[in-house]
Parts: C-alpha cells; sequence; structure tokens
C-alpha cells in the first residue's frame, strides 16, 4: 500500500497496462505520453499514449495480440486501477472524485522513421483540479507521481487561462501546455499548478456602460418629445383640461348662483373678459366654469370669440361687431 501510495496512477498504468507491449520492444523503444486536459468546471480529461516501434514480424504480431484484448483485459484493469486512484485522491483532498468515460484503441502508423503501435487510452476524471477564481490542480497527486524513462507528462489548459505558478518548473511550456519529462520524481501533491482564470476586459465593460447611458438618455428625451407631442393643449373649452379637478356636480340653485355670479363678472369688466380670467377671479375649477359658460352660450346669452388659444367671453347685445369679429367661432 505504500508503494502504491508513492507511485499511484502513472506508475502503476505504466506496469499493468504497457509491460505486455513493451515485452514486445525492448524498455528502450517504446514511449508513453500522460495527457491531462483540465476542464474550468474542475474536471480532467485523460489520455494515456503508448508509441512502440514494430521492427520486426514478431513485434507486430505482440502489437495485434495486445490490441485485441484491450476491450477484453487491458481497459478493465485501467478502469480498476484509476478507480482506486481517484478513492484514494478524494480520501487525501476530502473531496468528491470520480472516473468515468473510459475507452481504448489501438493502430498501426506507418511514418518515415518506420512503423509503430499506437494505443490510446482516454477517461474523464471528476473534481480532479480546484476551480478557485481559475484552476489549482497537483493535489490529486496525493501520494507522489514517478515518470519512467521516455515518459512524458503534459498538463493542457484552457487558452483563456494563464499560468500563476508551477512547481516544479515546467521542461516545457508551449502555448497553453506544460511538459516534464521523465526519468523523475515528484513529491506528493506535485506537480502543483496555480492558473488565473480569464478576466473580463476593462475596455469592453466601459463600452457596455457607455452604450448604456446613452440609450437610457435617447429614451429619456424620446419619451419627454412624444409627451409633448402627444399632450393634449389646455383648450378653455375643454371641461376636462389638463391639470383640471372633475367637473362637481351642481345643483340647481348653485348653478343658477354660478350664471349670476358670471354674468355679474363680465357686466363689472364691459360685457367681456377672457375665460382664464373668469376662472381666477371665480377660484373654482376650470371644468365647473366651462360647463356653465357652455349653458350660457347654448342659452343665447354670451358668445365666445376665439383670441389664440383662449376664448373671449362676451354678453350678448353688447358689441354687436363681434359678429364680423375676425376668428370669431360660434361653438
Amino acid at each position: 500500500m505504500d508503494m502504491l501510495k508513492r507511485y499511484v496512477a502513472i506508475t502503476v498504468l505504466l506496469f499493468l497496462c504497457i509491460m505486455p507491449l513493451a515485452m514486445a520492444a525492448s524498455t528502450t523503444d517504446y514511449a508513453t505520453t500522460y495527457t491531462i486536459t483540465l476542464q474550468p468546471d474542475g474536471s480532467a480529461v485523460w489520455a494515456v499514449e503508448y508509441r512502440t516501434p514494430l521492427t520486426t514480424n514478431d513485434d507486430l504480431a505482440g502489437f495485434q495480440n495486445y490490441s485485441a484484448d484491450i476491450n477484453n483485459v487491458y481497459l478493465p484493469q485501467l478502469e480498476d486501477l484509476m478507480q482506486h486512484s481517484s478513492s484514494e485522491a478524494a480520501l487525501a483532498t476530502t473531496r468528491p472524485m470520480s472516473v468515468s468515460n473510459f475507452s481504448g484503441s489501438a493502430v498501426v502508423q506507418t511514418s518515415p522513421t518506420g512503423q509503430f503501435g499506437v494505443v490510446t487510452y482516454t477517461f474523464t476524471w471528476t473534481n480532479f483540479s480546484v476551480p478557485e477564481g481559475g484552476l489549482v490542480t497537483g493535489d490529486s497527486f496525493a501520494g507522489g507521481l514517478y515518470l519512467d524513462k521516455d515518459s512524458a507528462l503534459v498538463i493542457r489548459y484552457p487558452s483563456s487561462y494563464s499560468v500563476t505558478s508551477a512547481n516544479p518548473a515546467p521542461d516545457q511550456q508551449s502555448g497553453n501546455s506544460l511538459t516534464w519529462y521523465g526519468e523523475r520524481e515528484f513529491d506528493a501533491g506535485e506537480p502543483h499548478v496555480v492558473l488565473a482564470g480569464p478576466s473580463f476586459p476593462l475596455l469592453p465593460v466601459v463600452i457596455v456602460i457607455a452604450v448604456a447611458i446613452i440609450a437610457g438618455a435617447g429614451v429619456a428625451v424620446y419619451r419627454r418629445k412624444q409627451s409633448v407631442q402627444t399632450a393634449p393643449e389646455d383648450d378653455p373649452d375643454d371641461p376636462a383640461g389638463p391639470g383640471d379637478q372633475p367637473t362637481p356636480l351642481l345643483t340647481g340653485a348653485d348653478l343658477a348662483s354660478l350664471k349670476d355670479r358670471i354674468l355679474s363678472l363680465l357686466k363689472a369688466h364691459g360685457g367681456e373678459r377672457f375665460q382664464s380670467d373668469i376662472v381666477r377671479d371665480l377660484g373654482l375649477p376650470k371644468s365647473t366654469v366651462s360647463s356653465t359658460l357652455n349653458e350660457l352660450h347654448q342659452q343665447g346669452i354670451i358668445v365666445k370669440i376665439k383670441k389664440g388659444r383662449e376664448n373671449l367671453i362676451r354678453l350678448t347685445g353688447e358689441k354687436e361687431d363681434s359678429q364680423t369679429d375676425p376668428g370669431t367661432s360660434s361653438r
């Protein structure tokens, strides 16, 4: 158990899963690459690639035999091994973990340097890293890590992230990946990599705020213009003009009294008075005065003469030339 904790995951992967394939060639003729692609949610997609030269017919036969047993023998072994490794890491980190989506494939590749057999295993490790404003990874290697000779460990991260620290320092950093080469031994929790998450650019924020302010101001100006354009004019003849109170119900006595007050007011001013002045003099709601004037007009006691936007109220029989006054309207 101490050895398993010391050389978790990659060491055991190497000896349990690759040894049958490695026996088909010398131990210095194959290469293993462990690629761990970190995800923003803390999970990681693992790809373990074994590449061995096929220089003889026996090499090719051995690779074909290995390939035939991938799904039935070696993939289940890998799954059991990684389930155990993730359980050990979960206990050490007190973070729930799981591994899933296992797959394996084997192909023969021909290149200018010769023929190679390539075996690839992939799986997903949930909660492999800690997403804390970015990503912190490495604690899942609770028992340390060992890379054999001709092996490499590659940690890839999202292109929008940046490396804050990596311990130990990688042998190579290119694009959005860090690479360590074997033979080497890592301490518990290594390699420890801290990544800064993507930051929202300041300039777009300023632009968004500016656009919002301009749009808000534009809407306010538009609504103000619309209110001015659609507001009804303050027509003296409108008993429900803007800002006026509803016309109170008047009794017959009240109506007669109001008519007398209006007629007395007109006579006191030479028989005519602007309607707005009558409203002000009486101290009554505009709608009340307007409805009373309409009744007097219908009874032929007064006439209304349009003067611009106002009505001039005139007693009939006074200044008869009102009928020929330009702009006169009889309502």
